[in-house]
């Protein structure tokens, strides 16, 4: 068997490749933004491309690309954006709803979009992210008698990711605490001005490779994700499998045995944040809850084998 996967979002193709059987031949075909390498350049290599089966990531022009130049079977993989909002778009709509329709199979990254692609095709699954279990693995919680050290590990997008609410929330902790931050996303320099203006004690880095992160994480005693739509976003799984206790919100209507919480309000949030600062046993106890949760749940060893039986039924079929 040969998969030809196409484009990648956030990783998630990249480690479910890494972790399919040796004897499975792969080809993984990326592209950046630029207008030639998303556009004439990916068609090129898609036409060039030849396998059993065909797995692209995110609903936009890869995926409409490979379906025009009739690679089939041809698995579509929602990330989020793409069947929230894009889908809506006047401009780009169509497209997103055309690949829907037309996708052999549809996988979706979050459970929160899955009655939305099902009104378009039947076949559509929620399939969690994965997290490499050789990259993200647990280690201690560090052993600091002093000032502790919170990880806002998402990238900053006020409306989506709702990093704005959870600075506001750190600046009415009142345990003292540094909060490291990535200078990445479209709301990076919102967020250190707020930083400033808010009178927290903020060390802004720049964006690390992705097998870095983990680094990060073990640094920290805390890791803060998002505040936003509600969805599992990638850096809380990895945040977790290191080890981590996470405060991160999620709308427990789907996902009801996450053991991260529905946070209501920035009040919520700076409780959590104080609570796990300054109670070691309950942020050990959060943490080998979540840790099992992760482990159970997105190991990227136990998803590419269910993969690889979406790519066995596909070929058959």
């Amino acid at each position: 068997m040969k998969v030809v996967m196409i484009n990648d979002c956030a990783f998630v193709g990249e480690t479910l490749l890494k972790y399919l059987p040796e004897d499975i031949e792969r080809q993984h075909i990326k592209r950046s933004r630029g207008f030639w390498s998303k556009t004439f350049g990916l068609a090129c290599k898609v036409l060039r491309a030849v396998g059993d089966v065909y797995h692209v990531h995110y609903l936009l022009q890869d995926c409409y690309i490979a379906l025009r130049l009739g690679k089939k079977p041809l698995i579509g993989h929602a990330h989020g954006s793409d069947l929230r909002e894009v889908i809506k778009s006047g401009r780009w709509g169509w497209i997103v709803r055309y690949n829907l329709r037309h996708c052999d199979k549809i996988l979706v990254a979050q459970p929160t979009i899955l009655d939305v692609a099902k009104e378009y095709n039947s076949t559509a699954e929620y399939f969690p992210i994965p997290y490499d279990p050789e990259l993200f693995y647990p280690k201690p919680l560090p052993n600091r008698k002093g000032e502790k050290l919170v990880f806002l590990a998402s990238a900053h997008d006020f409306k989506v990711k709702g990093t704005d609410k959870l600075l506001y929330a750190c600046a009415k902790v009142k345990v003292p605490f540094k909060l490291r931050m990535i200078d990445y996303g479209k709301d990076a320099e919102k967020a250190k001005v707020l930083a400033r203006k808010l009178g927290l004690n903020v060390e802004v880095i720049q964006k690390v490779p992705h097998e870095n992160m983990n680094r990060l994480y073990w640094d920290a005693d805390l890791v803060l994700g998002s505040f936003g739509v509600g969805q599992l976003d990638t850096v809380a799984i990895e945040a977790m499998a290191c080890g981590r206790p996470v405060v991160h919100h999620v709308l427990k209507k789907y996902f009801p045995t996450c053991p991260l919480q529905e946070l209501c309000c920035e009040k919520d949030v700076t409780e959590l944040i104080t609570t796990l600062l300054t109670d070691a046993a309950e942020a050990e106890k959060l943490r080998d809850i979540q840790l099992a949760y992760v482990y159970k749940s997105h190991n990227a060893i136990n998803l590419a084998r269910r993969l690889l039986q979406i790519y066995g039924d596909l070929i058959e079929n």
